[in-house]
């Protein structure tokens, strides 16, 4: 796990910005962090194509652009498409020998979505292209709804939060239905590299995005990304609680390498989903930050004990079962 970094690997790091400063992104965005990650782990030698979504309605208004590489703004459903096709056409140019310099460095395909424009819209495009083979990388930066038309539920939104289509209630308790599991769907399609990550684990983050690029053939990374705006929390606040969505289990960091599970952050004991979900009224996270509720999140205030308790029950019934996967598989 790369927390075993000192504190100068940061040093290391590349300091060529390739998502660069003046885009749109709200205060606190970790989405908008993940894409200077990614940026830093790639390099120049990338070519991006972005479905629409948060960050291609904050790094492209016309006529500016915050992506220093090759960029394309695709649609919500095509974006696995798209970057299958850049795949095959650079791959025929290359066979041709036209317009192509060989420098013997492989050019990053990267196609870029959401939760929402992956999970919902563009599943179907990912699961063709990674039934193709093509060798190219999918990120999904998962802020857990559509967040830039209005924070609508997704299929990524978690059970319990309140979004403006699954609102919270009288007669609700707002998302009614599980987390789809992204990572879990594409490593069920045999590709070799599949790989969840957390903008609160950089180096982690930086060194799975360089493993799916050298991967041969498709890779999917699921890369934790909180929105304040949408999650009703502090701008201050969302590394802290990216941090404690793995730390609670609730977002566990692992790698599916060629079938093979493996955890990057093996938590011997999980810290209680309370302190992810913050259950506090919002009038004290509104009004009183001193009262140590500046971590709330707006999105969960409703919940009551009892369904705080589910959640509990279902982070640790996961977790157990990837800890199953993980044991079972490295005996191979």
């Amino acid at each position: 796990m790369s927390t075993n970094f000192n504190i100068f690997a940061a040093r290391l790091l590349s300091q060529d910005e390739l998502f660069t400063q003046g885009h749109r992104a709200c205060q606190g965005c970790a989405p908008a962090l993940a894409m200077r990650l990614i940026g830093k782990a790639l390099g120049f030698n990338m070519i991006v194509a972005n479905a629409t979504g948060c960050m291609e309605i904050i790094c492209s208004p016309y006529p500016f652009m915050a992506w220093a590489v090759p960029w394309i703004h695709v649609a919500f459903e095509n974006t696995a498409a798209v970057a299958s096709g850049i795949e095959a056409g650079i791959k025929a140019l290359r066979r041709k020998k036209r317009h192509y310099i060989d420098t013997g460095e492989k050019i990053a395909i990267v196609g870029i979505g959401g939760d929402g424009g992956t999970m919902d819209i563009g599943i179907q495009a990912l699961s063709g292209a990674m039934e193709r083979g093509h060798d190219f990388l999918y990120v999904c930066y998962d802020n857990e709804a559509y967040m830039n038309t209005g924070i609508q539920r997704s299929s990524g939104t978690p059970f319990g939060a309140s979004t403006s289509t699954s609102p919270a209630g009288t007669h609700s308790i707002g998302q009614n239905t599980q987390k789809k599991d992204l990572a879990e769907i594409c490593a069920a399609h045999n590709i070799p590299y599949v790989a969840t990550a957390n903008v609160a684990y950089p180096f982690d983050l930086i060194e799975k995005m360089r493993k799916a690029k050298e991967a041969k053939g498709p890779a999917v990374i699921h890369l934790f990304a909180p929105c304040p705006t949408g999650w009703h929390c502090t701008a201050s606040s969302s590394i802290k609680l990216a941090r404690l969505a793995t730390e609670t289990g609730l977002f566990p960091l692992y790698e599916v390498v060629n079938g093979k599970y493996g955890l990057s952050l093996d938590i011997e004991k999980l810290r209680p989903v309370e302190e992810y979900a913050a259950i506090r009224n919002i009038r004290d996270y509104l009004y009183d930050e001193t009262a140590g509720c500046k971590d709330a999140q707006g999105r969960y205030r409703h919940l009551s004990p009892d369904l705080v308790a589910r959640i509990q029950e279902q982070a640790h019934a996961r977790y157990e079962r990837l800890k199953a996967k993980v044991r079972m598989t490295q005996e191979w």
